[in-house]
């Protein structure tokens, strides 16, 4: 299954990589969340071949994601990619420079089922695909939002 959406930023493609690209921002907003972070890279600075050991509960259940970063191209492209005992996922992040200071962030989230269970679980998820689509934008935006309101007020 796969949720895509676009979303036009008001920075500078090379500026909204680097939004992007602060590891430690998102690191410290997912251990507010609950979540535990464990690094299993060794690199000093962000770069393809980043990786996690991430675990959350979800529903009640405990859950663990092994993810990293595939591709790093900078200011266009970021490729994440995550696996569970149920799923595999792939988060692509393509910017477009569409003047100086705009930029058009493409999101798609592409999630694959491992097992019997995750299969049933996304054949019932497309029944209310419309619904997951529209929250996936709703949410793409808040972030395009946050991140062109941080710039605004650096810049």
């Amino acid at each position: 299954m796969k949720l895509s959406t676009r979303e036009d930023i008001e920075l500078p493609a090379e500026a909204l990589f680097d939004e992007l690209c602060d590891v430690s921002r998102f690191e410290r907003a997912a251990l507010k969340r609950g979540v535990s972070l464990k690094r299993l890279d060794t690199l000093s600075a962000p770069g393809a071949g980043m990786s996690w050991d991430i675990g959350f509960r979800f529903r009640g259940k405990p859950r663990q994601i092994l993810a990293d970063l595939r591709r790093f191209e900078r200011p266009e492209a970021l490729d994440y990619a995550g696996e569970s005992s149920s799923f595999a996922m792939v988060l692509e992040l393509r910017m477009v420079a569409l003047s100086r200071s705009r930029t058009r962030l493409v999101a798609a989230l592409e999630v694959k089922p491992r097992t019997l269970g995750a299969r049933l679980m996304i054949q019932s998820a497309k029944l209310g695909r419309a619904n997951l689509e529209r929250k996936f934008a709703e949410r793409v935006k808040l972030f395009a939002r946050a991140l062109e309101m941080k710039g605004a007020a650096e810049g």
